[in-house]
């Protein structure tokens, strides 16, 4: 038996580190031309820190301005309790994830099964691993929750923008985003957010700390009021939205396929949970306390903040993020998309890009 334990130890980590070392090909890492090193430096990215940054850079997103929302709805106490149990509930279901994605992995390995051209999604481990049944309900659900992300995304564009420039109604911007994110179908998969992934962590990063310092240096509004919870709808309502901070996991075997030794991906996701706490806290605890009640008339907190060039910048720089968050919602919907039509398995970047086009619709 302990013979048996030692085998199956030495196929694993013998076929991860074939895994491992044809990856390094494909990537050119084992290229040391300059030209070589540009397209690593930005555009491969399958080590533990580009995974840690795609998923605090995903982690939050649009959802950072409307936390102090959420805290005047179910006041601060509530609302730290609910972010650090959320966020330690998410980080040990992402734990989970990794450890069905190694075991199916693994046995597809041992089967010589080959993934140099497919990337492995949540549906595909949920099928391999307990059945067609559980198959149907993860791809229905994570297809949904991708899709309404992405229309999200490109709603808080229109209405971010606004706050600077209010010439063209929302709608407008939205259709001008769209066409905008259209650009993503570019990125043929989570390994090429390198660059990408470490300017969205910079840009949350700079929000949320602007927000803070600028929530403090403003001081507390006149008759300011801090009366949540009011009411049961308000105050679930704020969870959900801290819930849905946390709890969004469709991406996260696509991360992990992203890596190079993905089976160190398991405590990835707890220490980007960590970071993204040490961004959220404070903002919505500050902003909570210098505008109290008047957050449950002002869904995104940048609309109460003074219009200076500090404002503007947080404004363009979550713009932006959330270009690269449409971009982590659409793309596994394109790996589905490219898997119906039979090229996903197609090494032509062109052709695959051309083909994720009609999603972009």
């Amino acid at each position: 038996m302990v013979m048996m334990k030692q085998m199956s130890g030495e196929v694993i980590i013998g076929s991860y580190r074939e895994m491992e070392k044809d990856l390094k090909q494909q990537d050119g890492l084992l290229d040391n031309s300059y030209t070589a090193q540009f397209k690593n430096l930005f555009w491969h990215g399958g080590s533990v820190y580009d995974a840690w940054f795609s998923c605090a850079s995903n982690q939050v997103a649009q959802v950072l301005l409307t936390l102090p929302y959420s805290f005047s709805q179910i006041g601060i106490v509530w609302g730290v309790i609910f972010q650090i149990f959320y966020g330690l509930l998410g980080s040990w279901t992402a734990y989970l994830i990794s450890c069905l994605y190694t075991e199916y992995r693994t046995r597809k390995e041992r089967e010589n099964e080959s993934f140099k051209n497919h990337v492995i999604q949540w549906y595909e481990v949920l099928d391999g691993l307990l059945g067609r049944h559980w198959k149907a309900a993860g791809f229905v659900f994570n297809c949904t929750f991708l899709l309404f992300g992405s229309v999200i995304q490109l709603i808080a564009c229109a209405s971010n923008i606004y706050y600077i420039h209010d010439g063209l109604d929302k709608r407008t911007w939205t259709y001008i985003f769209g066409v905008c994110c259209m650009t993503t179908v570019l990125v043929p998969s989570f390994h090429n957010y390198r660059i990408w992934s470490f300017l969205g962590v910079g840009m949350t990063s700079y929000t949320a700390w602007y927000m803070t310092i600028s929530a403090i240096v403003h001081g507390k509004v006149k008759g300011v009021k801090h009366s949540a919870p009011t009411s049961l709808v308000l105050y679930f309502t704020g969870a959900t939205n801290i819930l849905y901070t946390f709890g969004g996991h469709a991406v996260t075997v696509e991360i992990m396929h992203a890596m190079w030794k993905p089976h160190k991906f398991k405590g990835v996701y707890l220490l980007s949970t960590l970071y993204v706490l040490t961004m959220t806290l404070p903002s919505a605890i500050a902003m909570y306390w210098a505008f109290g009640d008047e957050l449950l008339h002002n869904a995104n907190a940048l609309a109460l903040l003074p219009k200076n060039g500090f404002r503007d910048l947080a404004v363009i720089l979550m713009l932006v993020h959330q270009f690269i968050t449409f971009g982590f919602a659409c793309t596994p919907l394109y790996f589905v998309w490219e898997k119906l039509i039979g090229i996903h398995g197609t090494k032509s970047l062109l052709l695959r890009a051309v083909a994720r086009l009609p999603l972009t619709w």
